[in-house]
């Protein structure tokens, strides 16, 4: 069968680095191919040059039977590529029909004058909807108040709308709840049976075998190999994709036994001034991780940001080590010694336009500056002396501790986050979603970082929606449902089926 795009060795370089070494990638019709890789192999730098974003310094591109050099953003949409990316590009503030026909809306002639086609836009919107089941859904439903699972169904409606013949899907289903990846992944069906290609980027290993047909692996910006699916066991993958073997990925073992101190940190009676959490009340051992279990939109983020002052609360004491806090707003968590490493790292967890260097140094220097951030927040020698430690302790791949946070991958923007809360010497981190869209090796570094912590005395609070990962990693779990506390297990006594029952109970 003839490849819908064909990639012939793709090379792209950066400064100091060679990003892409003579990649072949291709999509037939009707197929799901997946691309593998540890974060920072070029599976994003591989689908901008797809995208027209990059230009390759050597290789070609067929796309559609025409070969080229070089793809521009036009030529890639015209050609039929459509992306998705983790980071969803809807505009929350505009309806589903504007979403869906931004930049094309479908206009008609009233006299002299052009005037946007509405009919024909609802009922175009109406066929999208019901391709991609959110028929619940009116043409004029404020995308704001969708879920995220809805938006991402919105934004492969667009990829339909524009005749896309290869839909590229990036972390598609990292924050997704596994009922709405088994709707995801009924859509992907379909697609197929159209004759559409997907290509399915992802590091939940077990999703691949379900939905992937084809997979091509990459590291460190090499080509390792392209597979049939049901030829590679999870091992094999883990093994091509990091050239070892990831053993003990999860770093609590059942037969493990941590020595606990005394409570460190409390919350009691904690209430959200807009109720989404209420009366919560937990205790966290010295020595201790402590999990978050539950269904999206239980409460336990909602938790988590009312504990770091970023969302008001009505009532609830917060104590460290005996004392009380007052906590109104994160800069008070800070120069207390709270840190949050927040489940949107992009939007939340770095400045954008910040150095690694300076996105490792800002958090301390926000705690020792004076009159509230405005003396100290600038020491070249001491943001360079921070960064190297980082750098070092966490072993943060970089081109240099001047490039750009935003340039580097994933797993990589997540250290440079914890190299901040580290460098600022916090006494309790606070985890949201940790290895959300990052790789196996890199998490199985993060585990053993969180375990360090843990040892060495600081608080570590983690809230996951992956139950085999708090199972893992934690020595005791909450779970939480409809904002309250529903259960609370020792690692020793918890399962799976314990989570599930607590998550979906009602009583508190």
């Amino acid at each position: 069968m003839e490849p819908i795009v064909q990639m012939k060795d793709i090379t792209k370089r950066f400064p100091g680095v060679v990003a892409l070494n003579k990649i072949n990638f291709d999509v037939c019709p009707g197929e799901v191919h997946v691309l593998l890789g540890e974060n920072g192999a070029g599976k994003s730098t591989l689908m901008k040059v797809l995208s027209g974003a990059y230009k390759p310094d050597e290789g070609s591109i067929v796309l559609n039977g025409k070969e080229y050099d070089k793809l521009t953003p036009h030529l890639s949409s015209e050609g039929g590529i459509s992306i998705i990316y983790q980071e969803l590009s809807v505009v929350n503030w505009l309806d589903i029909r504007e979403n869906l026909f931004m930049g094309r809306l479908p206009m008609k002639k009233v006299g002299p004058a052009s005037v946007v086609d509405y009919a024909t836009m609802n009922a175009k919107t109406k066929e999208l909807l019901k391709k991609v089941n959110l028929s619940h859904c009116t043409p004029t439903t404020n995308v704001g108040d969708l879920s995220i699972s809805e938006k991402q169904m919105v934004e492969i409606a667009k990829s339909i709308a524009f005749n896309a013949r290869v839909i590229v899907m990036d972390e598609p289903t990292s924050s997704l709840t596994e009922d709405e990846v088994q709707k995801l992944f009924t859509i992907i069906r379909q697609l197929k049976a159209e004759g559409r290609g997907v290509v399915f980027i992802s590091h939940k290993l077990s999703e691949i075998s379900e939905i992937g047909d084809r997979i091509t692996i990459l590291k460190d910006g090499g080509y390792v190999g392209t597979y049939n699916v049901s030829d590679l066991t999870t091992d094999d993958m883990i093994r091509k994709m990091v050239g070892r073997e990831i053993k003990g990925t999860y770093q609590h073992l059942p037969e493990e036994h941590y020595q606990f101190g005394d409570v460190m940190f409390s919350c009691k009676n904690l209430t959200r001034k807009d109720h989404l959490v209420e009366n919560i009340s937990f205790d966290l051992r010295k020595g201790e991780i402590l999990g978050f279990s539950g269904l999206v939109g239980a409460g336990r983020s909602e938790t988590m940001c009312a504990v770091y002052g970023a969302a008001p609360k009505i009532s609830g004491d917060i104590f460290l080590n005996g004392k009380k806090l007052k906590i109104k707003n994160p800069y008070d968590a800070l120069r207390n010694g709270i840190g949050m490493v927040t489940e949107n790292r992009r939007e939340t967890g770095f400045f954008q336009n910040f150095s690694n260097q300076r996105n490792i140094a800002i958090a301390r220097q926000l705690k020792e500056s004076k009159l509230d951030g405005l003396i100290g927040l600038t020491n070249e020698s001491e943001e360079k002396k921070m960064a190297d430690e980082e750098h070092e302790a966490i072993r943060i791949k970089w081109t240099s501790r001047e490039q750009l946070t935003s340039q580097l991958s994933g797993g990589n923007q997540q250290k440079v986050i914890l190299g901040k809360w580290m460098a600022a010497n916090v006494k309790v981190l606070i985890f949201d979603e940790p290895t959300k869209g990052i790789d196996v090796g890199t998490k199985s570094e993060i585990y053993k970082l969180m375990r360090k912590l843990a040892d060495n005395g600081i608080g570590v609070i983690v809230v996951s929606s992956e139950m085999p990962e708090l199972l893992g990693l934690c020595d005791r779990i909450i779970i939480m449902a409809n904002g309250r506390i529903t259960g609370s297990y020792d690692i020793a006594e918890a399962t799976e089926e314990k989570l599930a029952k607590a998550a979906t109970s009602e009583m508190a």
